[in-house]
């Protein structure tokens, strides 16, 4: 496995990040494996050298982060890893995602959700607990929150450093000025700033290239993009002739995935990906994840249901492109609407 610095910072990290959201209650959502079917899959990301892992406390109510923890300390030294986790959303089973369907009428109770000062100390200090951990790596804001001053965010965010209980800090999708405004406020005030972006990107959902990514080279943050296989679409095993068609559990019942991709020319790239992953002797997920290491992407954060996807994952690693091929996966892609903000 290779490692490389999160951003601008001393922190080493490998090149792939696990995503545990796959690992925690199946009573979330139904392709969530619980904790003895997960804690093999965690096992070999660490003994493939990964020491990356990312989280969040709404990710089965919780019960990823505390699987989370559970798992690195049984598998890992802590001085060696990086653990990440986010926040924003609820932390209650009924609480699917922001970007679940607009029918969903959950409403969140008072104080339990956003990015408000009382929020975020109440937040981190239950991540804490959750995770078994004295401190958190990177801690992520989920989302914007429209509704909090971002001033009283970062400020708030700035102060959980200074205390102790986080090392580092990210932001997840926004707009590229959202995050400009962010970074620039705590400087200007000499509070911590954000050294990496957790948006998302893919080659399905190129969208981040126009101004997200540009602003994050230039500053020196790290990009570590969520659903690098575009929730498991970039696999190849998704069906044009129906949503509800596919050889996973997760496949048929993403509604998610299904909102966000399942256009023509999203099928046409699951196609041209498939065509040379074949002919590289390759699978999809690998030839993925080696595109987006050659966008110059720090890590990847990818999800595994089951072993031989984490083999997959860290073959990307040694996998070359040319500028043929790549351009050749990029051709024929059609703009898309910005997706993933919410």
């Amino acid at each position: 496995m290779q490692t490389t610095r999160l951003g601008n910072t001393g922190l080493v990290v490998s090149r792939l990040c696990l995503g545990m959201m796959t690992y925690g209650s199946p009573k979330w959502r139904p392709w969530v494996l619980d904790e003895a079917a997960s804690r093999p899959l965690v096992k070999r990301a660490v003994e493939q050298g990964i020491n990356f892992f990312d989280t969040a406390d709404m990710y089965s109510a919780g019960e990823s982060e505390r699987l989370t923890g559970s798992f690195l300390r049984e598998f890992c030294r802590r001085d060696e890893i990086v653990v990440a986790t986010k926040l924003l959303y609820p932390v209650d089973m009924g609480f699917g995602s922001g970007m679940m369907p607009k029918g969903n009428t959950y409403v969140a109770p008072p104080n339990t959700s956003g990015l408000s000062r009382k929020r975020i100390f109440h937040a981190v200090d239950a991540s804490l607990q959750r995770l078994g951990l004295d401190y958190i790596d990177l801690y992520q804001i989920h989302r914007w929150d429209p509704m909090t001053p971002i001033e009283e965010t970062m400020e708030a965010l700035h102060d959980v450093v200074k205390a102790g209980k986080v090392r580092y800090l990210g932001a997840s999708s926004m707009w590229a000025w959202q995050f400009a405004k962010a970074q620039q406020i705590a400087r200007s005030r000499g509070w911590t700033p954000f050294v990496a972006m957790q948006n998302h990107y893919n080659l399905a959902y190129r969208e981040e290239e126009r101004e997200m990514i540009p602003l994050c080279r230039d500053q020196g943050v790290a990009l570590i993009p969520w659903s690098p296989l575009a929730r498991g679409f970039l696999a190849g095993n998704r069906s044009a002739d129906g949503k509800n068609a596919g050889v996973t559990s997760r496949a048929a019942s993403d509604e998610i995935a299904q909102n966000l991709y399942y256009r023509a020319s999203d099928f046409q790239t699951v196609a041209r990906l498939t065509e040379m992953a074949r002919s590289r002797g390759v699978a999809n997920a690998t030839l993925a994840y080696a595109w987006l290491l050659h966008k110059g992407v720090t890590a990847p954060i990818f999800g595994a249901s089951k072993l031989p996807q984490i083999d997959e994952a860290v073959a990307a690693v040694e996998l070359k492109l040319s500028a043929e091929e790549m351009a050749a996966l990029e051709a024929g892609y059609e703009p898309h609407p910005v997706l993933g903000h919410s």
